[in-house]
């Protein structure tokens, strides 16, 4: 794993009031974590700032649901999904993210991302997606391999007449409120 950090099946998870905060530059450069990212994340201010946001991906995470949130960003609009990250100390944990374009004087200046707790029920649906698309990227191979899993992707959501952002977003609202 690119990060040296070895993944342990441990999950760690946060009060539903809590909420995991960072920015970055237009680069993925972290600017800002605030206490709630460090302390679930297991990483000091220190060892985030001055970082990719990557340092936390989890291998676990398609790389075809990242090439999708660059997309949706590098069209101007905010980007809403499930993501597994990994902590310092190789536990992991789920998060609804909401990264958004922070502009200042009508230029793009960076990325302000918002996270909470992902309900249990929507990481029970969101999983095996994310786990078949890992699948078709390992076949893939490296070049391929996000096209690959977000074709897939795209084909299994419009099988359900949705698309990713309409379908995260039903699946969090539907689960949290059942309280799962």
């Amino acid at each position: 794993m690119k990060s040296g950090i070895i993944p342990v099946d441990r999950e760690v998870r946060f009060d539903a009031h809590e909420i995991i905060v960072s920015k970055t530059d237009v680069k993925g450069i972290l600017t800002y974590a605030n206490r709630v990212f460090m302390r679930v994340a297991n990483f000091s201010e220190r060892q985030l700032l001055g970082k990719q946001h990557n340092v936390i991906r989890h291998p676990d995470m398609p790389r075809g649901a990242f090439r999708l949130l660059w997309k949706t960003l590098g069209e101007g609009r905010e980007w809403f999904g499930f993501v597994k990250n990994i902590t310092a100390d190789g536990a992991y944990y789920w998060v609804f993210a909401n990264v958004t374009p922070d502009h200042s004087d009508g230029r793009l200046i960076g990325y302000y991302s918002v996270r909470r707790q992902a309900p249990t029920g929507a990481i029970r649906e969101i999983e095996p997606l994310y786990r078949e698309m890992c699948a078709i990227e390992a076949r893939a191979g490296a070049k391929d391999a996000p096209d690959a899993s977000i074709a897939w992707l795209t084909r299994q959501l419009e099988a359900r007449s949705t698309s990713y952002e309409a379908f995260v977003l039903d699946c969090y609202k539907r689960h949290l409120k059942n309280g799962e």
